[in-house]
């Protein structure tokens, strides 16, 4: 599966976004999918993810309160919605998929995922 995060930009303190994360070449229903992000000099944290049942689950220190995951099998599309952005939120959004078996599945491990897509940056300015 092909996998494709957009919807980043720049943004002011308090401001929203909304990015996507497309999936082209197979099914994407089955897939557990994740949101990770990088900034500068950081390592790679866990934003949160959705299982392809659709139940979300979030990095409680950054994102949870704020952020919304989602997702539309029919549209083979994840979301993630951004709110009150901070700007320590800045950094480079990835999306990543792995197929899983049961519904309930999820991980805060990238090593957990199979398939990443290019990330998409997201700048807020104080």
């Amino acid at each position: 599966v092909q996998l494709q995060a957009s919807g980043g930009g720049l943004v002011q303190a308090g401001g929203s976004l909304r990015l996507s994360c497309g999936a082209s070449g197979r099914t994407f229903s089955r897939y557990a999918t994740g949101w990770f992000r990088q900034a500068p000099g950081k390592e790679r944290e866990f934003v949160g993810a959705v299982t392809w049942s659709g139940a979300p689950t979030y990095n409680v220190n950054s994102a949870k309160g704020r952020f919304a995951i989602s997702r539309d099998n029919a549209k083979n599309t994840v979301y993630l919605q951004m709110n009150s952005l901070k700007p320590e939120d800045t950094a480079v959004y990835y999306c990543a998929a792995v197929l899983s078996v049961t519904g309930d599945y999820y991980s805060a491990e990238g090593e957990a995922y199979d398939f990443w897509g290019r990330g998409t940056q997201v700048t807020v300015s104080s």
